[in-house]
């Protein structure tokens, strides 16, 4: 079994080292890439992936014995993934980031390299005891620890884009042993959605390529 930790930690690094950019603070309540969130909303948003795993890893928050999903059911299950912006899952989610952005740029940098030391030393040590599964409070399922930080690296891998996006700048360039499982779940996503044949020609064949096989 592949140890996602280790990618957790690089992404997360790379996703603390975006949000610490000085453009994210001048531009913090501007419009964001993303359509009704700000650009502090994003941030915490993606900021809140580590707070999550933070809260597992250290405090046995959403810790569970339930019997957890497949990835794929995951998200099939996941009210936001299918939802339009005006979505209660969607409202609730850019909500939840506005109140979070409240803080601002330099209290959320701050807390979470605080919180990335806390991380390191405790998915570091081989005395480390990975929690059965995760059930976070939104959710009426589980996921396995390992499942639930490749959820956490794809959200990071994803907003960090969005977050340079909105802002202008690149966002760092990833090692491809990281990104690799986050491509994997977005095509398992993208396939469960659009089809074979459909994510096939949009790789393949231009002449027949879907509009959008997007995995979201």
């Amino acid at each position: 079994m592949h140890d996602v930790a280790p990618d957790f930690l690089v992404v997360a690094e790379s996703a603390i080292d975006l949000l610490g950019r000085v453009e994210v603070a001048q531009r913090w309540s501007d419009p964001s890439a993303l359509p009704l969130m700000s650009v502090g909303a994003l941030a915490a948003h993606l900021g809140q992936q580590v707070q999550m795993v933070h809260a597992a890893t250290t405090g046995g928050q959403s810790v569970t014995d339930d019997a957890p999903v497949s990835l794929l059911e995951h998200y099939a299950r996941a009210a936001w993934a299918d939802g339009d912006l005006d979505s209660e899952a969607n409202v609730a989610i850019r909500s939840g980031a506005e109140q979070a952005a409240v803080v601002g740029h330099d209290a959320l940098v701050r807390s979470l390299e605080d919180q990335m030391r806390d991380l390191r030393r405790a998915l570091g040590r081989a005395s480390f005891r990975r929690p059965p599964g995760i059930r976070l409070p939104s959710w009426s399922w589980a996921l396995t620890f390992e499942d639930f930080l490749l959820t956490r690296v794809m959200e990071l891998v994803v907003h960090s884009d969005d977050l340079a996006v909105s802002v202008d700048v690149d966002a760092r360039a990833l090692p491809e042993s990281v990104l690799g499982p986050v491509l994997a779940l977005l095509v398992g996503v993208s396939l469960r959605r659009h089809g074979q044949a459909a994510v096939v020609r949009a790789l393949t064949r231009r002449e027949r390529a879907p509009e959008s096989v997007s995995a979201f």
